[in-house]
């Protein structure tokens, strides 16, 4: 399950609304430091720009690939633990804009998650630690720790007990 905040909209959709809920300002500014971020080779200039800029809270040796991009408009509303990897071209929301309501909620990726290129996070989902999410992946509800998911719509591949056994099996069986 998701943990997000509903907000209702009246006439117009919720995306005609967006500069009543965050300012013009803050997302140019944002909109530059993420361009700058997704394209740069150095990850501890990265974790610097997210961190300085957009307020988002990085773990010591966290690693953002190429191309990760972040929420623009809430980006203090992500954090990431320490020792993670996000793969290439993942997308991180924690927002989002439908009809007739928006929706803000945390994104919470624990120590030591995988993140697979191309996946995409949507608000209110938790990650939890020794986590790994399959390349591809929409990732649309919560995973608790330790779990290999994967797949649109997202599944359970192995559960936490299941990879501790297949991590300790005898390779040769």
């Amino acid at each position: 399950m998701r943990k997000t905040t509903r907000y209702p909209v009246n006439s117009a959709n919720s995306l005609w609304h967006i500069y009543k809920t965050v300012p013009f300002w803050k997302v140019a500014k944002n909109f530059i430091v993420i361009q700058m971020a997704r394209y740069t080779p150095l990850l501890g200039m990265k974790n610097w720009l997210y961190r300085t800029f957009l307020g988002v809270k990085v773990g010591d040796k966290t690693s953002f690939a190429l191309m990760v991009m972040l929420d623009i408009m809430f980006p203090e509303k992500i954090k990431v633990g320490r020792n993670s990897v996000i793969g290439y071209n993942t997308t991180i929301l924690a927002h989002e804009y439908l009809i007739q309501e928006y929706r803000l909620g945390d994104v919470v990726i624990g120590d030591e998650v995988l993140i697979g290129a191309n996946t995409t996070i949507l608000p209110g989902v938790e990650i939890g630690d020794g986590a790994i999410v399959s390349a591809g992946t929409l990732v649309h509800k919560s995973v608790p720790a330790g779990t290999f998911v994967g797949g649109n719509p997202m599944k359970v591949i192995y559960t936490k007990e299941e990879m501790a056994t297949r991590e300790t099996a005898d390779p040769l069986d």
